[in-house]
């Protein structure tokens, strides 16, 4: 397990113009998040939430990665084995920083991968609509019922034993751009000596006097810092 975790939620990718449902402009503002985005949204409210994810999908295609994304690759690419990233976003902006996916834990699934409710099958459209691709069916098994690979509100993140698992080896835990509203970061923060929380703004949910280090600002602006962290850190184990 790696020794540094980077967790990251909607906040790293808002500089690169990806809006999160609490947001009051954007892609969410004409949508109830009940009716798109929870466990069972797809049987009550079908066509709307299918529509609204195509929509992310497409919007995705023209959207690059900020500097953090981009500092945090290559630190990844210096310390492959030493550093976990962990996004709770399901953007690709990571990936586009030269990332490999498989490198990367998407807590809550992949936008431009869509699953088959039939046969299970996973598999990747780009930046398509759902109906665009294999014609809306399943390029194994030929059903019409596909879904985006999301994790809705209410329905199971397997992904979120990988958490677990890194923070049992993890020496120093980096929090970057998440509210705490849907991970309890506090909590995994006391499981780690050394942690850094860098967020916009404080939020009620995050407990800021239990982080070693603290910096209320963007994540473009503070990734400098938080690199040359980790990488002190790092180099001193060596």
């Amino acid at each position: 397990m790696a020794k540094v975790v980077i967790l990251s939620g909607a906040g790293i990718s808002a500089e690169s113009g990806i809006s999160t449902f609490r947001d009051s402009e954007g892609l969410w503002e004409h949508y109830d998040i009940k009716d798109i985005c929870t466990a069972g949204c797809l049987e009550t409210n079908r066509e709307t939430t299918i529509e609204f994810y195509d929509k992310r999908r497409l919007d995705l295609a023209d959207k690059e990665p900020n500097r953090a994304h981009r500092v945090i690759a290559r630190l990844k690419a210096k310390y492959k084995d030493d550093i976990a990233i962990i996004t709770q976003n399901v953007d690709d902006l990571f990936e586009k920083a030269g990332i490999a996916h498989e490198d990367i834990v998407h807590l809550h699934g992949y936008l431009t991968k869509v699953e088959c409710e039939k046969c299970g099958l996973v598999y990747d459209i780009g930046y398509k609509k759902t109906q665009d691709s294999f014609n809306g069916k399943c390029p194994t098994c030929a059903s019409g019922k596909i879904r985006p690979f999301i994790v809705m509100f209410g329905e199971a993140a397997p992904m979120y034993a990988k958490i677990n698992q890194e923070i049992d080896d993890c020496e120093l835990l980096v929090v970057i751009g998440t509210s705490g509203n849907v991970i309890a970061v506090d909590i995994l923060s006391s499981y780690v000596d050394r942690t850094i929380l860098n967020n916009l703004e404080p939020s009620i949910t995050i407990n800021d006097e239990l982080y070693t280090k603290v910096l209320y600002k963007k994540a473009t602006e503070a990734i400098d810092e938080i690199a040359s962290e980790i990488e002190i850190f790092l180099e001193k184990r060596v």
